[in-house]
């Protein structure tokens, strides 16, 4: 979500921001939003018992009128994961199997939450944690954070052993296909990841 500050709307109610708020951000708010803009996070709890807003996520309400964005509420709450793996390529059309409620993310090694236990988390190092880090749109045109293409064929190939290897070969062999892959960058993600030599290996095989 983009910032905003207080002075843009100093002329409407509390409760005429927040709705301001969530037509800009896609029918979405968060109670960390308000707080950063000195708002009471009373008001989304005055909205919530009026029905003019649902609690759909942790600290994270919505519009009761539009359609619930999963991977979206996911993102904003908890802004310290990136969606990776097949996850990921599910958004970049490289996976045949659409993601459940439990998704595949990445989190700094150091990182803990218990909102992460039912979902596939991966810890990584900080020197990688933002490498190939983006933003893709999910099905219903929201913004999430998500490694790129590149990023995510090194670590389904790094982590193999926990995945489902048809599911890697079938993303393996798709990337291979597409004409927007770059295999300069992929080449240099995996010599940072320390696994140059197998993954370009990997790719010479569906390569041929």
């Amino acid at each position: 979500m983009e910032k905003q500050t207080i002075e843009e709307f100093k002329e409407e109610s509390n409760i005429e921001i927040i709705k301001s708020l969530m037509k800009m951000h896609n029918g979405y708010i968060t109670s960390k939003e308000l707080t950063n803009l000195g708002i009471h996070r009373m008001y989304l709890n005055i909205m919530w018992k009026k029905g003019m807003v649902e609690r759909v996520g942790n600290g994270v309400y919505m519009d009761p009128n539009i359609i619930e964005d999963f991977y979206y509420i996911f993102n904003l709450s908890m802004p310290n994961t990136i969606f990776s793996h097949m996850t990921a390529l599910y958004f970049h059309n490289l996976s045949n199997k659409a993601p459940s409620k439990e998704y595949d993310i990445t989190v700094r090694k150091n990182y803990n939450s218990p909102h992460l236990k039912d979902n596939d988390v991966f810890y990584v190092s900080d020197d990688i944690y933002e490498l190939g880090l983006i933003e893709v749109e999910t099905p219903l045109g929201n913004k999430v954070r998500a490694y790129d293409k590149e990023r995510c064929i090194c670590d389904i190939i790094r982590s193999k052993k926990r995945m489902d290897l048809e599911l890697v070969k079938y993303s393996v062999k798709e990337y291979v296909k597409r004409k927007d892959k770059d295999l300069i960058k992929l080449s240099k993600y995996a010599d940072a990841m320390g696994i140059k030599e197998e993954v370009m290996n990997y790719i010479e095989v569906f390569c041929d």
